[in-house]
């Protein structure tokens, strides 16, 4: 739920998979559509799932995926562009994996297939993110047996089938943090509804030294910057609980306008920094060392024409573009609706000026 009238109820039904294959056409849109590859094995024994498509922020194999399913007893290969898993007669069979870097996606995939392998699965090195502890809830509650989601070592009890469960998503934390950082960079007061603040500590910890005040309310969280300037800040991003890679490109959005010189440094993605040139166009100043932006802050930005280049940074042109004088007309928002519903209603309720001209 993201405000009244934002609620949202989805009914699944899989009684019947009459298709194994997950293709090119869906698959490329979303890189996560690539982890079906896990449920699928699980259930069916076999999957044929294209290699995944969306945002170009850098090299981001599969290998993590091919190497964690195979320890279960899967055989993959990989043939024209598809990944192809079988797995052993009578089914994935359970074993310990410890990942060799933490991967959100991964450890999603591999807690799927683990719920119904023969026996119990430890995953080490396992990704913390609440998104991790959530799947696991809704796994739980469908019947598998899944503990220590949201710490490094998560243990699975394979079970011989699921069933069907009702389970309430968890509030986006990254639209959250979204939503803060255009508060902070416009000023003015607003609540963000049905979220929660423990989500993101560090995210808000990084608005609350940039000048703005962050609450938690009955209903969510609220952020007030009325008056006082923008103040620069430092961040290096981390997987959970560390700051989130999903919100680099919108805190230097933010960090465009700071009265002073601030750097963020991206520890996750080599290739995370393409929304510097666009944020350039409205009259940013932002020098790269390797990983690390060097922001100067600025007075003011100047709205200009600007192309989106994936999901996150779309939005930071937006950040940027609400504190632009005059107009910014943002291109290829495709990636904006991805990770974000109805973004320019729900901006327009809260006092900006924006309009969808074409999709």
């Amino acid at each position: 739920r993201q405000g009244e009238g934002y609620s949202r109820t989805v009914n699944f039904t899989s009684r019947n998979i009459v298709d194994t294959t997950a293709p090119y056409e869906l698959v490329s849109k979303m890189r996560a559509s690539f982890w079906v590859i896990g449920p699928l094995l699980a259930r069916e024994g076999q999957a044929r799932v294209s290699l995944p498509g969306g945002c170009a922020i850098g090299t981001r194999p599969v290998d993590l995926f091919i190497e964690a399913l195979a320890a279960l007893g899967a055989n993959i290969e990989i043939d024209g562009g598809y990944i192809e898993a079988t797995a052993p007669k009578g089914g994935l069979i359970g074993a310990r994996y410890t990942f060799p870097k933490v991967s959100v996606g991964a450890t999603h995939v591999l807690m799927m297939a683990a719920t119904l392998a023969r026996g119990t699965t430890v995953i080490g090195n396992a990704a913390r993110e609440p998104e991790v502890q959530d799947l696991a809830k809704c796994l739980n509650a469908m019947g598998a047996k899944i503990t220590g989601a949201g710490t490094a070592t998560i243990t699975i009890e394979g079970v011989d089938q699921l069933s069907g469960a009702r389970h309430r998503v968890l509030p986006d934390r990254i639209e959250t943090g979204t939503y803060a950082m255009a508060v902070a960079m416009t000023g003015g007061d607003v609540v963000l509804e049905g979220t929660d603040a423990s989500l993101l500590d560090t995210a808000l910890e990084a608005i609350r030294r940039s000048g703005a005040e962050v609450t938690s309310t009955e209903s969510g969280l609220r952020v007030v910057r009325n008056g006082g300037g923008i103040k620069p800040v430092d961040v290096v991003t981390d997987p959970f609980p560390g700051f989130p890679t999903d919100l680099q490109a919108q805190f230097m959005g933010l960090m465009t306008k700071s009265s002073g010189i601030s750097h963020i440094t991206e520890t996750i993605f080599e290739n995370r920094f393409m929304h510097v040139q666009e944020l350039a166009r409205l009259g940013a100043k932002i020098s790269l060392s390797g990983q690390t932006a060097k922001i100067e802050g600025v007075e003011r930005l100047r709205g200009a024409p600007v192309m989106a280049t994936d999901l996150r940074a779309s939005v930071s042109l937006v950040i940027a573009g609400l504190a632009a004088e005059g107009e910014t007309m943002v291109s290829r928002v495709y990636h904006l609706d991805r990770g974000f519903e109805r973004l320019e209603e729900k901006l327009t309720r809260c006092g900006a000026i924006v309009e969808r001209v074409s999709d």
